[in-house]
């Protein structure tokens, strides 16, 4: 599996913590940013990050902020991605198992290194179930669709 990781400011400690975590694991990681002491607007870097796996560069990626809201919000802008924050075992599970959600997106300001590593555990284990969410996230996907072909308009 390879992942792409990035975060804004407040969250580089977290990062570095869950880039380590992951090599350990033989995982392969690319380091999206932000680089030590850099200041960057994080829908930059979430972007940045959900182009990535959009294009198929990468089978998931991992956002960190403050909250990991912000990351999510931003990284969902972009078509085809399903980016959820993960600050709980149940909620980081469904992300996987329901959603099919390609990016984790976690809060550095919300929990504390060793509960992002063991909810970074169970994401990676965790694969779409597809069964009765299979037409939900079908249909989350077609509604992307029709905003984008300008079938549908707010």
């Amino acid at each position: 599996m390879k992942i792409a990781i990035g975060c804004d400011e407040a969250a580089y400690d977290l990062k570095m913590e869950l880039i380590n975590h992951l090599r350990e694991k033989g995982i392969e990681v690319k380091d999206f940013g932000t680089k030590a002491g850099e200041v960057v607007l994080y829908p930059d870097i979430a972007v940045i990050v959900a182009e990535a796996v959009a294009r198929g560069e990468y089978e998931r990626g991992i956002l960190v902020c403050g909250t990991g809201i912000g990351m999510a919000l931003s990284a969902n802008k972009v078509p085809g991605i399903r980016a959820a924050v993960c600050h709980d075992p149940f909620s980081t599970e469904r992300s996987r198992k329901s959603n099919n959600a390609q990016i984790m997106c976690m809060g550095s300001r919300v929990i504390a290194p060793h509960l992002a590593k063991y909810l970074l555990n169970i994401w990676l284990k965790c694969d779409f179930s597809g069964g009765n969410s299979a037409p939900k996230v079908a249909r989350i996907m077609k509604y992307e669709e029709m905003y984008l072909k300008g079938e549908r308009k707010i």
